[in-house]
């Protein structure tokens, strides 16, 4: 037989596009419509409705960037529409081609009801199913103008104050239709056969199967008479539709989705809007189509729906109450992992789940992450101490050099703790359910000849409006067609119990999920990342002393509803569009703004729970909130803190420069005003390198392949500049308790000034970093390289560290150049080791090299500033306070201890006298992570511990006060079958048994 194949597909192209789909909505009459455009911000409901319109025609240009207009359409169904199914198409003027990233619409009814949205693959509204005629049309569009920011170009539009004032859009229609149901069902079928046939292979019969049917198909169709013939049409493609798919076919279980980054390429505020344009469509769809499920993660979205929606918000609850509309996730917002501190990771359950409970009486029990920019290792024991038991990711799906081996498999943390974890093989996140990308989710399986099945989340994000009718079409036509996976809309939760059954002995991965792409997201946007960081601190710190205060001082009301707010509010700033810097000017400016508001908050609750607790008096006394005691000061504190050691002296170098000594620590600066030596004086070697000087600031060009806020390429290293050149070295400090060299540099636009501290009795040299960046492109790194042979270095994480390899063996280690740690990141042979720890700081690298002399350079860089212009074109320009110390001959917990401390500063406040601790633990690898009060309102104390070398620990938490029992609870603080804390004494001692890395929560009933 002749092959025609391509005739016949090139003809059903172009009839679906010319003649089919045209004839969906047929015998338009136009509306009329009115405009009015919103002055300024966003305005509500009731003001758009009692507005004054003016009159619009089709075409008119309409929204400047970021503005929101008001269209007032009305109409009447002709009488002759009579029984007929009538929608309007309202096309504010859309590009199908961007789902999601471009204008959007909210209808609502003259009562001030939400109908639905309009969207690119979502513009009509249905009037009747069947019409009477004679129905009167009067509805209100609120339409955002948001400006389209995908192209990676430069551009101020990311700001309101730098946004034109220009037009970006055009009506296109709106018009009052018959919607001709046969027609629509006849797309569906053509392009479901369709493209399940392009996706099978020349020789399979099944192909020319379908291609003779959708041949004698479009030969019945009369392209003057669409309706009227497309039942026929339909009727030629029965057979191929009901043919059984085969036994062993790949088994899909679709969960509609609309991933909805809480901010990105516009603002918060916009976001609120969003979610409510998206989850109105899908409760319409609810409405429409019973056998819907549709899964919504972040609680914090819900909250807004809740705040800003609440007639929406009641219809969600009742669509959760009849199981369509599925809470997932459990956390507040879909956060970075890489950053998040490890009390705010658990705190991002606590609140996402408190949230589902307390609404909805759901306890979620998966983790929904598709779009983060890698996983930590911690994340697993976090899981599971939440009560959750399944996890899912996507975005490991982007990584550049390798290709992750499993998509069903157990995922081990640091401690140990696994958790069952699906990847979804379709390797997206907003599938269309059509035949290219199901095709992809069978082949692209890993997990053949054990599991059978795969998750597809499907829908359009971003404000694209979330799944449509179209996507549940494609779903019935494949729930049993030959040559496709079976597909069929199940919970999320349905798909995990059926993974697990029948693979319960999946593969494991141990250590983290690393994502070999995005790695500038460790860097960009220093003052988000520092406000976070700072944000985490003064919250423990509000927390203790708070708590310390409600137990201890009559009178004194712990303030949960404050504490509540500002956690939410920080939660919020975790999102992985926020906190990795990769969100446009207007975000990263509103979270200069709310973190500064934050500090000032937490602040005033601390210093008065402090005053509170100091009582009246005039002796000076030091708080300490670290979790370790310091200078004389217990951790969880007040007193006064024990005279210095040896004092610090300064002498001139030989050759230029300056010595400090404080008889632990030999500092030499050179005339270059670089760390040439630290000598470690107890154990007698030299920390820098030979030949080496440390604290080496350097620069390199930053131009990606792409993603400019979010990734740094490994060929930046390629051209390096030292800054050496020197403005100006002098001591501004010299006395027994410190002595200060500070040290002046310009380059490029920018300078910095960087004061070299050694203080007395202390074995680190503390550098304070004040910048002046006006770089572009550029990336500054501080260099640290150290005579130290270390096969891998150690990365602070949540409640522990993580170790990865110094060498580039595999194609696995050469991929993490850039590497993410917390407050401290470690180097060590045996018997020795360095610790560098930073205030505010994430991305690292690490190298190594082998000199001359057969010794071994371990060099650690800090990663401090980025200057990329997309999609903030003004990116960390400005003034940046940064600070990092060198502790040499530290161990892991010396690490610990001097990364608590740079981050948590003391406080002095006047007072009575010395205020014991709360609680004390006599084992210094027990860390106290938080102490509060329980969420409950019972007044119960809250202890939050882990362990942190990674060995096991036994401790005593001794607890000031009347203690009734000590539970070990989860952490949502509910009780926790466990074996970790004992029986407490009398005396209030709790015994206290962890395994490396094991994160326990104690809760204290007071007597």
């Amino acid at each position: 037989m002749h092959d025609d194949r391509n005739i016949t597909e090139h003809r059903l192209r172009r009839v679906l596009a010319e003649r089919v789909k045209p004839a969906v909505h047929s015998r338009a009459v136009p509306l009329t419509v009115e405009r009015w455009e919103a002055p300024g911000e966003p305005v509500p409901v009731a003001a758009g409705l009692t507005a004054d319109y003016e009159p619009c025609a089709i075409g008119a240009p309409w929204g400047p960037a970021w503005g929101t207009t008001w269209f007032k359409v009305t109409g009447t169904v002709p009488a002759d529409w009579a029984g007929r199914t009538v929608e309007a198409v309202l096309d504010l003027g859309f590009d199908r081609m961007m789902p999601g990233f471009q204008c959007e619409g909210l209808v609502h009814r003259a009562d001030g009801g939400e109908v639905k949205a309009l969207n690119p693959y979502n513009d009509w509204v249905r009037v009747a199913d069947r019409a009477e005629g004679g129905e009167q049309v009067e509805w209100y569009v609120e339409a955002a103008s948001n400006p389209v920011l995908v192209d990676h170009a430069l551009t101020y539009e990311g700001d309101l104050p730098t946004s034109g004032d220009q037009p970006l859009y055009r009506l296109a229609r709106m018009d009052l239709t018959v919607f001709e149901t046969e027609v629509w069902e006849l797309v569906q079928d053509l392009e479901v056969l369709y493209d399940l046939m392009v996706q099978l292979d020349i020789a399979d019969a099944r192909r020319h199967e379908i291609l003779r049917a959708l041949g004698a198909a479009l030969d019945t169709l009369d392209l003057d008479d669409v309706p009227g013939s497309a039942a026929a049409a339909r009727g030629c493609l029965t057979a191929v539709l009901a043919a059984p798919a085969n036994a062993s076919a790949h088994r899909i279980s679709a969960v509609g989705h609309a991933h909805i980054d809480s901010a990105w390429l516009w603002p918060l505020r916009e976001t609120v809007r969003k979610v409510a344009r998206t989850t109105s469509n899908m409760v319409d769809l609810m409405d429409q189509h019973p056998e819907f499920v549709f899964a919504m993660s972040q609680a914090q979205q819900l909250d807004w729906i809740k705040t800003y929606r609440p007639e929406l918000f009641e219809r969600i609850k009742k669509k959760i109450a009849d199981g369509q509309f599925v809470p997932v996730g459990g956390m507040w917002v879909e956060s970075d992992t890489n950053m998040v501190g490890g009390e705010a990771m658990a705190r991002q359950f606590l609140h996402g789940k408190k949230f589902f409970l307390d609404e909805f009486g759901i306890e979620t029990q998966n983790v929904w992450l598709p779009d983060s920019f890698g996983y930590t290792a911690a994340l697993p024991q976090i899981v599971k101490l939440t009560g959750s038991k399944w996890f899912l990711t996507q975005k490991i799906s982007w990584s550049q050099m390798n290709r992750f081996p499993h998509h069903t498999f157990w995922w081990e943390g640091i401690d140990g703790t696994r958790v069952f974890t699906h990847f979804p093989p379709v390797d997206t996140y907003n599938s269309d359910l059509g035949g290219a990308q199901l095709a992809h989710a069978a082949r692209n399986y890993r997990e053949k000849g054990h599991g059978s099945r795969s998750l597809v989340p499907f829908g359009w994000g971003d404000g694209g409006g979330g799944p449509t009718r179209e996507h549940l079409a494609r779903a019935r036509r494949r729930r049993d067609l030959e040559g496709s996976p079976k597909v069929r809309i199940e919970r999320p939760d349905a798909f995990f119990e059926k993974a697990h059954a029948e693979y319960e002995d999946a593969p494991v991965w141990a250590g983290e999920l690393y994502l070999e792409l995005h790695r500038g997201t460790y860097t960009s946007q220093a003052k988000t990342k520092q406000g976070n960081r700072r944000s985490e601190s003064l919250l423990r710190e509000a927390e203790l002393w708070a708590a310390t205060a409600a137990v201890r001082v009559a009178g004194y009301a712990y303030p949960y509803e404050d504490l509540e707010r500002i956690w939410k509010t920080v939660l919020l700033h975790q999102f992985h569009d926020i906190l990795p810097g990769s969100s446009i000017a207007w975000v990263h400016r509103e979270a200069r703004a709310t973190y500064a508001a934050v500090r000032e908050e937490l602040q005033g609750i601390t210093l008065a729970a402090q005053q509170a607790l100091a009582g009246q008096g005039t002796e000076e006394l030091v708080f300490n909130c670290a979790p370790h005691a310091r200078r004389g000061v217990p951790a969880g504190g007040a007193g006064r803190p024990a005279p210095a050691r040896e004092p610090v002296t300064v002498e001139e170098r030989h050759g230029g420069g300056h010595i400090l000594a404080n008889g632990r620590l030999l500092v030499e600066i050179d005339g270059r005003g670089l760390i040439v030596s630290v000598y470690d004086l107890e154990a007698r070697r030299e920390t820098v390198a030979p030949g080496a000087a440390a604290n080496l600031l350097q620069i390199h060009p930053d131009f990606p392949n792409m993603w400019d806020a979010w990734d740094i390429d490994a060929f930046y290293r390629n051209r390096v500049t030292d800054l050496v050149e020197l403005d100006r070295l002098e001591v501004t400090a010299s006395g027994p308790r410190a002595a200060t060299v500070r040290v002046t540099r310009s380059f490029g636009r920018s300078a910095a000034v960087q004061q070299i501290t050694l203080r007395a009795g202390a074995k680190t040299v503390d550098i304070v970093t004040d910048v002046d960046w006006h770089e572009t492109e550029k990336f500054l790194k501080a260099a640290f390289p150290l005579d130290v042979k270390a096969e891998r270095t150690a990365s602070e994480t949540q409640f522990g560290h993580v170790y990865r390899a110094t060498h580039t063996n595999t194609s696995w280690e050469a991929a993490k150049f850039e590497i993410c740690a917390h407050r401290w990141i470690h180097a060590e042979e045996p018997g020795w080791g360095v610790a560098l720890l930073n205030d505010s700081t994430y991305g690292h690298d690490v190298t190594r090299d082998v000199r001359a002399d057969g010794g071994q350079t371990t060099t650690v860089r800090l990663s401090l500033l980025r200057a990329p212009r997309y999609p903030d074109p003004e990116t960390d320009q400005g003034s940046h306070t940064l600070r990092f110390s060198l502790a040499p001959g530290a161990g892991i917990g010396d690490a610990v201890r001097e990364g608590h401390a740079l981050n948590l500063p003391e406080r002095v406040v006047p007072g009575a006298g010395p205020v014991a601790p709360l609680v004390a633990v006599d084992e210094d690898a027990v860390v106290v992570e938080a102490v509060k009060l329980a969420e409950d309102r019972s007044g119960d104390v809250i202890v939050r511990l882990y362990e942190s070398r990674g060995g096991r620990a036994r401790a005593t938490l001794t607890v000031d006060f009347p203690l009734a029992a000590a539970v070990e609870s989860d952490l949502l603080e509910r009780p926790l079958t466990g074996t970790a804390v004992g029986v407490p004494t009398p005396e209030g001692r709790v015994p206290l048994t962890l395994r490396p890395f094991q994160i326990v929560t104690v809760r204290l009933p007071r007597a």
